[in-house]
């Protein structure tokens, strides 16, 4: 049984890469337009949802290859890794883009921490999407929530440390 759960953890990575791309790849100009300032402030651009769908792609490409080294001999089996990469990537990226709308109507300035939503913001998204693609059940759900909430802010305190990120949380 613990199996699945690792599994449903393994097959939600790429949601957590594409929400790290924008970060990663901030210093690069290709799309470095924002989506609606007014809606979402100028820190939700094109260059971020590109790059954080690609990189939930090519991780989905990445994990789904591994899994059978990993998981002793698992295949994918009928999952794509391109649906998959695409709905777990623009998933992790439309949730925190939905959560930036409503944190902007709050007057919550952006890199201002707005707990919890900035931990779960993507999750939430990522799952969404991903349900309609494979239904997991509300056990493994409520798992992927828990494991990536409270994973999230050791990553982006990591990515303060190594000064990847400019806050810490």
């Amino acid at each position: 049984m613990i199996i699945y759960y690792l599994l449903a953890l393994w097959l939600f990575l790429p949601a957590g890469f594409a929400n790290m791309a924008p970060v990663l790849f901030k210093n690069i100009n290709f799309l470095n337009y924002p989506i609606s300032k007014k809606l979402f402030g100028e820190h939700k651009t094109y260059r971020g949802f590109f790059f954080g769908i690609l990189l939930a792609v090519l991780a989905a490409y990445a994990l789904s290859w591994s899994a059978k080294f990993v998981f002793t001999g698992y295949d994918y089996g009928f999952l794509s890794p391109m649906i998959l990469g695409l709905l777990l990537g623009f998933g992790a990226l439309f949730g925190d883009l939905v959560k930036s709308f409503f944190k902007r109507r709050a007057g919550i300035m952006p890199g201002k921490s707005w707990m919890p939503w900035d931990q779960i913001d993507w999750i939430i998204g990522a799952m969404i999407l991903v349900n309609f693609y494979i239904i997991f059940s509300w056990q493994i759900n409520l798992t992927i929530l828990i494991v990536f909430g409270l994973a999230h802010p050791i990553i982006n305190y990591a990515g303060y440390l190594f000064k990847i990120k400019k806050n810490k949380f």
